[in-house]
């Protein structure tokens, strides 16, 4: 089928072409980073001619959580918020894998850093997305000099944009010293994440990722992959990672909507394993890739068709 793609956004409340989804430079949000927003991906499957739509419930959950969090005016439900995410894909017309970015943003004209009594506006763009990162090479990766910062400081289970200068700075001083990715420690000097992905490693057959209490955000695919892992029969254990450990680490790999799930050959010129995918990384990304098209039916509830 022919595909007639339109460049539409979701914008103060209705559909409209992209280049007419704009901001005021002094809106709240631009200044202060007072937003909170997601990562959904849509998978394109070429056997049903449909796109399909990755637990997107599961992220509107998450995204309202994250205005309770942070106090923000917003009233809309994830049901609501998926209804009208359907409606922009419908009418985009995209028949290719996708990323939609949705964000509630604090939306006045005004000074002063607070997220209380200020009005909000949700925004949704889309993007055509393969990869993010290549995840059939690995990764090289470096353990950041920068930390994670922890739930005392920024609350570390909301997707808040402010949050992410931390990310930023990390990412850039890992491709800037030639690595694909940074690797956090918390503040106690624990692993935590990559800068917008988890982080799982494998020893001796054994599946093990930090916790939340290491300071990281909760994301949707790791929790895909904590249950894909256990339904494949292997042991999940979720418990404080250090330093040292990743370098003797069997596997290692990360997971997040953008990453999906990509290996890591080397941390801080280490090689990891036998410097080549692991088998239960390989099983896992396998099982992953087939799912998010619709091919596992014990996952096709994860899923949901916008045609």
């Amino acid at each position: 089928m022919p595909e007639s793609i339109k460049k539409l956004s979701y914008f103060e409340g209705k559909i409209v072409p992209e280049s007419e989804a704009n901001i005021n430079i002094k809106t709240h949000a631009l200044q202060y980073g007072t937003t909170v927003f997601g990562g959904i991906r849509g998978y394109y499957d070429s056997s049903s001619d449909n796109l399909y739509v990755f637990r997107i419930l599961d992220h509107y959950k998450r995204l309202v959580n994250s205005t309770k969090i942070m106090q923000l005016q917003f009233t809309k439900t994830p049901e609501e918020l998926r209804d009208i995410t359907l409606d922009l894909l419908k009418q985009s017309g995209y028949r290719r894998n996708v990323y939609l970015r949705p964000f509630i943003y604090t939306s006045a004209l005004q000074l002063s850093p607070r997220f209380h009594d200020v009005p909000t506006e949700l925004a949704i763009y889309v993007l055509e997305l393969d990869d993010y990162l290549d995840t059939k090479r690995g990764l090289t990766t470096m353990v950041s000099s920068w930390r994670r910062f922890d739930d005392t400081v920024i609350p570390t289970l909301s997707k808040v944009s402010g949050g992410y200068v931390n990310s930023a700075l990390a990412k850039s001083e890992a491709v800037q010293n030639g690595y694909d990715e940074a690797i956090f420690l918390d503040g106690r000097g624990l692993v935590s994440e990559g800068s917008a992905e988890n982080i799982f490693i494998v020893r001796d057959g054994k599946i093990i990722t930090p916790s939340i209490s290491s300071s990281l955000l909760e994301g949707i695919t790791r929790r895909s992959v904590l249950q894909l892992a256990k339904d494949s029969g292997y042991e999940v254990i979720e418990r404080d990672i250090t330093r040292s450990e990743l370098y003797i680490a069997d596997e290692i790999f990360f997971s997040g909507t953008g990453v999906q799930i990509a290996w890591v050959s080397e941390v801080d010129k280490r090689k990891i394993g036998t410097g080549e995918m692991g088998p239960i990384t390989k099983k896992l990304q396998s099982t992953f890739f087939d799912l998010v098209v619709g091919k596992n039916q014990n996952y096709k509830h994860w899923l949901t068709p916008v045609y």
